[in-house]
């Protein structure tokens, strides 16, 4: 007898925001979510930051949402009109006046689960705090996964959803490196973090035994760099955006770097997990990537202390947009 494996179509979205423009993402992922219904997706996921994008400017950091405000708001509104899911990570300000990276599940309901990125990466340091949940979430029968970015890298994450979940949802903004002198050090380094970021929705999907449904950023980005003044980040988001079924093998990615909303019927059928490796990164980041997670996460806490906490950041938000 054929095994009956039930199909969902999903859609996930690759974005370009415009950094620290609430109102600018909305209306952008408004419509990419109703691109998404239009193709008949009964599930979306959007990118991390859909709301703000992410760099290390005041603006982003202003971008926070409260809990119960605008953006969080529409994303309930566009559930409900269309009768999807939706998955997506926003700033929220919650009512202990901390700030934390919230990753989303709304249907027609509302708010089913949320998960909030437990370690920040890097200059993400400087906007919110990490949080502890298990990132699990019961939606009519189906067990769903939620996690992020470079939550995606490291064996822990695998540890509290492995064998647990029918579904993983998430995304990500995850920035190349940038192309310093030596130029031909730093092109090797980002050849090699490209590799990393394309494979890493499928590893994860492998090691939990699930499929995976992941948003994205794309697109051009510049910022300052969190304790060292004379330099500044520029360079581009990743696109990762895809659909990765429960063995790790991609359904359906996005092609280039351009905005799109990736469709795809996904079979809704877990896999035995592949253990993680005995350590903390899944794949180990690279020389570069390990010197900015301790340097900005060192510099990023202490300005999060001095201006985020307190609330008081306001950004223009204009001149900032991501463009390819």
């Amino acid at each position: 007898m054929t095994e009956h494996v039930p199909m969902r179509r999903v859609a996930a979205v690759q974005m370009q925001a415009v950094l620290g423009d609430v109102d600018a993402n909305l209306e952008l992922a408004e419509r990419a979510v109703k691109e998404a219904v239009r193709d008949g997706a009964r599930l979306v996921a959007l990118p991390e930051f859909f709301t703000s994008g992410v760099a290390f400017l005041p603006e982003v950091a202003a971008a926070a949402q409260p809990a119960d405000g605008a953006a969080v708001q529409a994303l309930c509104s566009w559930a409900r009109t269309h009768d999807v899911l939706i998955s997506g990570s926003l700033l929220v300000r919650d009512p202990d006046g901390e700030v934390r990276n919230a990753v989303l599940a709304v249907d027609r309901t509302g708010i089913r689960g949320r998960h909030d990125k437990d370690l920040p990466t890097m200059w993400e340091n400087a906007l919110y705090v990490g949080g502890t949940d298990d990132g699990i979430v019961d939606v009519d029968g189906t067990t769903i996964g939620l996690a992020v970015c470079w939550e995606l890298t490291r064996s822990r994450t695998v540890r509290r959803l492995a064998g647990e979940v029918d579904l993983l949802l998430g995304g990500s903004g995850w920035w190349t490196a940038p192309r310093w002198l030596p130029h031909r050090l730093f092109d090797a380094w980002e050849r090699a973090n490209a590799a990393r970021a394309l494979e890493t929705p499928g590893r994860f999907a492998r090691h939990v035994g699930a499929p995976f449904v992941h948003g994205s950023h794309s697109g051009a980005v510049a910022c300052p760099m969190p304790g060292l003044p004379p330099l500044r980040y520029r360079g581009t988001y990743e696109p990762m955006a895809g659909i990765w079924a429960a063995d790790g093998s991609p359904v359906a990615v996005a092609t280039g770097s351009d905005a799109q909303v990736v469709v795809a019927d996904l079979p809704l059928r877990r896999s035995t997990p592949v253990p993680p490796p005995d350590r903390f990164w899944l794949t180990p980041p690279g020389p570069l990537p390990l010197f900015a997670w301790h340097q900005q996460r060192w510099h990023g806490r202490r300005w999060y202390a001095r201006h985020q906490r307190n609330g008081t950041l306001s950004g223009p938000k204009a001149g900032s947009r991501i463009v390819t």
